[in-house]
């Protein structure tokens, strides 16, 4: 007996999902999963605040990024919703006023929870390696590391961040440091 045929999801069947839901679209498959863990959310609001200040206002650092958290970003047919997201300011000036963001992110971050790390660390990977994204990190609070990916050619290589303590410098955001002991500190250990 044949199986019925699958929906074929369009862009509008993702801007059109139920509140505290998020949603991609991979090839006319919408995927959905239930808002993070209170650690996942911990994590990545913790990180967009280590980032925001120095590096899209400035106060201490740098300046010259566009940091998001959670925006639905168009990587050439898939809508992808990366837990970060930034982008030199020379390559998106502003921040759209749309629900989803056109230009490719010059660094995306994915923070890993039991039912997205997979999809994170092979089919994310590949996504945004296939999209010639510079910077990926991937951050994983359960066991407290986070790894950081440079684009080299055609391939992600591995690069250690410089750590003093519980302290790093990670390239794109090198200029800055990270406190990992504050950003872990209140998440329960396993």
């Amino acid at each position: 007996m044949a199986e019925p045929a699958r929906k074929i999801h369009t862009l509008d069947d993702l801007l059109h999902t139920p509140e505290g839901v998020k949603a991609e679209l991979v090839d006319g498959v919408l995927y959905t999963e239930p808002r993070p863990s209170g650690g996942h959310a911990e994590t990545s609001s913790g990180l967009a605040v280590f980032l925001k200040g120095p590096l899209q206002f400035g106060v201490g650092g740098p300046g010259g990024w566009i940091i998001l958290q959670e925006q639905t970003v168009n990587f050439r047919g898939k809508y992808l919703v990366p837990d970060l997201s930034g982008w030199r300011v020379e390559r998106l000036p502003e921040i759209p006023d749309e629900p989803v963001i056109e230009v490719i992110p010059d660094w995306v971050c994915e923070i890993l929870s039991p039912s997205s790390a997979s999809r994170d660390k092979v089919e994310k990977f590949n996504y945004y390696l296939e999209n010639r994204v510079p910077w990926y990190w991937i951050v994983d609070p359960a066991n407290r590391f986070i790894d950081v990916f440079r684009l080299e050619g055609e391939r992600y290589v591995i690069e250690p961040p410089q750590l003093d303590g519980d302290k790093i410098r990670a390239r794109p955001f090198d200029a800055i440091e990270i406190d990992l002991g504050m950003l872990w500190s209140r998440l329960r250990k396993k």
